[in-house]
């Protein structure tokens, strides 16, 4: 028995694993590719070129893989969406695709978790383990780096950088790179402190912790120039993975911290 509903339409040059089920309605289109075991739903639009992987639940109503709301975008340009494996994307959640302004790519990783009405733009890159709650947006050219948690209608403004293992509170609007571990609230969303518990559950052990915090109160308390904070992370660096990783995190920046 097929696992593709009748009433669907696949183009022919649509590549499906033959365990792929698709639901009523759903539209796949020319240059789409999907690994086994993906599911998806019913009233469904799939545009490629994008390449879907394994285990993934698509919910209805999805738009993936479509043209960028970019002004400068065209049906024709050599731009895709790659999203990874065992992602789940529920009701109303739009991926577009790149632009030739970067890589013309729309990148999502593995194993997150995109809530209803989640929408992301034209040449985002999306790491793995990241939780997008309900209507959050990131606009053009946003990097979310692994384990990150955006909270209900968390806006991101396009080039923006968030670290990883950083969340937001619902109704954030992230203005400037949030820094890997934070947690950030508020318009313009500010850090209000690290993710200790979130880093808790992902078995940071306490002197991980303690070295993320002296991290933290050196770069937003301690009164520092930028350029004598960097020189003393670059110390604290050598004991702890972790502060490197915010050191590299601030020297990378282009918009400048949120603060």
């Amino acid at each position: 028995m097929s696992l593709i509903h009748p009433t669907a339409i696949v183009d022919p040059s649509a590549e499906l694993d033959p365990t792929v089920e698709v639901g009523p309605y759903s539209i796949i289109g020319a240059g789409v590719r999907i690994g086994a075991d993906t599911r998806v739903g019913p009233h469904v639009v799939l545009r490629g070129p994008m390449t879907i992987g394994r285990g993934n639940r698509i919910f209805q109503f999805c738009s993936l893989g479509e043209i960028s709301q970019d002004k400068s975008a065209r049906d024709d340009d050599a731009t895709r969406v790659e999203i990874g494996d065992r992602n789940t994307i529920r009701e109303y959640v739009t991926i577009q695709r790149g632009t030739l302004k970067e890589q013309g790519l729309t990148k999502v990783g593995d194993d997150n978790w995109i809530m209803a009405q989640a929408h992301i733009a034209h040449d985002c890159i999306v790491g793995s383990n990241v939780i997008l709650a309900n209507g959050t947006t990131l606009a053009g050219h946003v990097t979310i780096e692994d384990y990150v948690g955006l909270g209900g209608y968390t806006l991101v403004h396009q080039f923006c950088r968030v670290g990883a293992h950083a969340y937001t509170g619902g109704g954030s609007i992230v203005l400037r790179d949030l820094l890997p571990f934070v947690i950030a609230e508020g318009h313009p969303a500010r850090p209000r402190g690290i993710n200790a518990e979130g880093l808790k559950r992902r078995g940071f052990t306490p002197a991980d912790i303690d070295a993320i915090k002296d991290a933290y109160r050196l770069i937003f308390k301690s009164g520092e120039v930028i350029a004598e904070v960097k020189r003393k992370l670059a110390e604290s660096a050598a004991a702890s993975v972790h502060v490197a990783d915010m050191l590299r995190f601030i020297e990378a920046s282009k918009r400048a911290l949120a603060r």
